[in-house]
């Protein structure tokens, strides 16, 4: 899900080729289901899927870019968990019809760019701060899902991820203490 976003700051103008890879989708996803019950579960695999990618490229990043080897285990975790978790999403949207974005958004592709620029130290603060603070967001989201969804097999898969999310919430804390 992550802190990257919700899309609102973006400009509704743009043509389809210049919005990015998450507004494309919700576009696509809107013709499709904003008359149905499932509104809802639609607009949560798309912000889970997008903050997938970017826990991932930010593992990603964390495993070149940090100092700290606790830092590079929590990038490891996260490429290896998050990609598990973004190949279910995308098994189980592809059944439902449900289009997911297929890059990350424009504000989570500027948060990775930021971090990007960080090394050692600077980078595993800031990263550390990041993971803590998306992941305090993705077990809210992932709750909130696992309750209240109306489409069964993503609030199942939801409920299934809130254990991870918590673990991963616990360990960046700690990490980031340190």
């Amino acid at each position: 899900i992550s802190s990257c976003g919700d899309g609102s700051t973006a400009d509704s103008q743009l043509s389809d080729s210049a919005k990015d890879a998450k507004e494309v989708a919700q576009d696509q996803n809107e013709q499709k289901f904003d008359t149905t019950a499932m509104k809802d579960d639609v607009d949560f695999a798309v912000k889970a899927a997008d903050g997938g990618m970017l826990e991932v490229e930010l593992g990603k990043l964390a495993l070149q870019n940090a100092a700290s080897p606790r830092v590079k285990d929590f990038g490891q975790m996260m490429v290896d968990d998050h990609s598990k978790a973004n190949a279910e999403l995308k098994q189980t949207a592809m059944q439902k019809n449900i289009t997911l974005p297929v890059a990350m958004s424009d504000k989570c592709q500027k948060m990775y760019s930021d971090l990007s620029k960080k090394k050692g130290k600077d980078f595993d603060k800031a990263y550390m701060s990041a993971m803590v603070d998306d992941h305090e967001d993705d077990v809210d989201e992932f709750k909130k899902q696992a309750d209240n969804g109306k489409d069964a097999d993503l609030k199942s898969w939801a409920s299934g991820k809130v254990p991870v999310l918590q673990h991963h919430l616990d360990i960046a804390k700690n990490v980031k203490d340190s």
